[in-house]
């Protein structure tokens, strides 16, 4: 099994230097997502005493041509912190801080899809929209082989994985546990975990979350993913199709409903949300992963719990449609919907505004509306 050099470095050692006191100073980790739409970045600066709302954060600066952000010419880009949360690895008064990128002239990276994300949500504040999203992963070696398959061939086929115990089934779970822990501290809105169908498959959930928070939320769970696997020497992949063949794919399954829907009567709501979407599939596919639809073409296939790409389905407890609603939904007549098209590896700001643009803005065509 594959692991990184650092993860064989002594803890011990380490730990000697993090109980060290650090006085009144703080360090203050910042996180951005860079030029890919899914990879993570971040760096670590001194402030004079613990920030206790995010007006107290400097805005500081990167270098955009390093992150596939910008030329070298023009490579300075600006980090604006929009979220804090307490850090799980220096522990308190440390934090973490994500922010937004802007560029050179101010105007949001194109990677930056946050900033609009908040616009289309304060338009419909009033209707509270609540999301969770269901994210999987596979965790992987660093030669990129999935964690604990034989390094020449595959485990037995699936079954037996999904929600499973015992070193035969379960692969990994000491990094879900240290996942789940640190999420738990840092104060991000997880809600719960569990194996999924295909070995060295994981999931968690996040929510709910109100608006803008979703996409933060999200954010921060996967930047501590990354790093707590980063610890144990292997990787975390949000690729939605990691093993081609008889294998699940990974999806980004998102929970959303309204105040109107969560009320009694709500089903009404719920299935006019979902005849809109029924008109508008092939948008939703678009910003459903960071590719334009092509990530997802691998993981959408009609087999293994998913949906065709090329065509929109709902149903009751069908989890081969595109949207699922729940049976107690369907029983309680209000409640939410589950759009399970999203790719493991989508940007979470665009799918909720996508959501939101088409449910409760009423958004018809293949393009997104603009507006003043």
């Amino acid at each position: 099994m594959a692991t990184s050099a650092s993860s064989k470095l002594s803890k011990t050692v380490k730990q000697q230097y993090l109980d060290l006191p650090q006085g009144d100073e703080v360090q203050a980790m910042y996180i951005w997502i860079d030029g890919t739409g899914e990879g993570l970045r971040c760096k670590t600066r001194t402030l004079d005493s613990e920030p206790k709302t995010i007006e107290e954060l400097p805005e500081w600066n990167f270098d955009g041509s390093s992150t596939y952000q910008s030329e070298g010419s023009n490579s300075d880009m600006y980090l604006i912190p929009q979220a804090m949360f307490r850090d799980p690895f220096r522990k308190d008064p440390n934090k973490l801080v994500l922010c937004e990128v802007l560029k050179y002239n101010h105007k949001p990276a194109e990677t930056n899809l946050r900033q609009m994300c908040k616009k289309i949500m304060g338009m419909v504040q009033n209707q509270h929209p609540w999301f969770g999203m269901e994210q999987e992963y596979t965790i992987l070696g660093t030669d990129g082989h999935p964690f604990g398959w034989p390094s020449n061939g595959f485990p037995g086929p699936q079954g037996p994985y999904y929600c499973g115990v015992g070193a035969d089934k379960a692969y990994g779970r000491d990094v879900v546990e240290a996942h789940y822990r640190a999420c738990l501290y840092a104060g991000v809105k997880i809600c719960g975990t569990n194996a999924e169908v295909m070995p060295a498959q994981w999931e968690f959930q996040v929510g709910p979350c109100e608006g803008i928070a979703m996409g933060d939320h999200l954010w921060i769970a996967r930047f501590l993913l990354h790093r707590v696997c980063e610890d144990f020497g292997v990787v975390a992949t949000f690729d939605p199709k990691p093993i081609s063949g008889n294998w699940n794919g990974a999806g980004c399954h998102t929970n959303f409903s309204t105040k109107e829907m969560r009320e009694e009567g709500g089903l009404k709501y719920i299935e006019e949300s979902i005849e809109r979407l029924a008109k508008r599939h092939q948008y939703h596919i678009r910003a459903y992963d960071p590719k334009g639809g092509l990530d997802n073409a691998r993981r959408l296939t009609g087999h293994h719990e998913t949906s065709n790409i090329n065509e929109f389905s709902a149903g009751v407890a069908n989890r081969g449609a595109s949207i699922r609603i729940p049976r107690s939904v369907g029983q309680e007549k209000k409640g939410y919907f589950e759009d399970r098209r999203p790719s493991a590896n989508c940007d979470p700001y665009a799918v909720t505004e996508a959501l939101i643009r088409t449910c409760l803005l009423s958004e018809e065509g293949e393009e997104p509306m603009t507006y003043k």
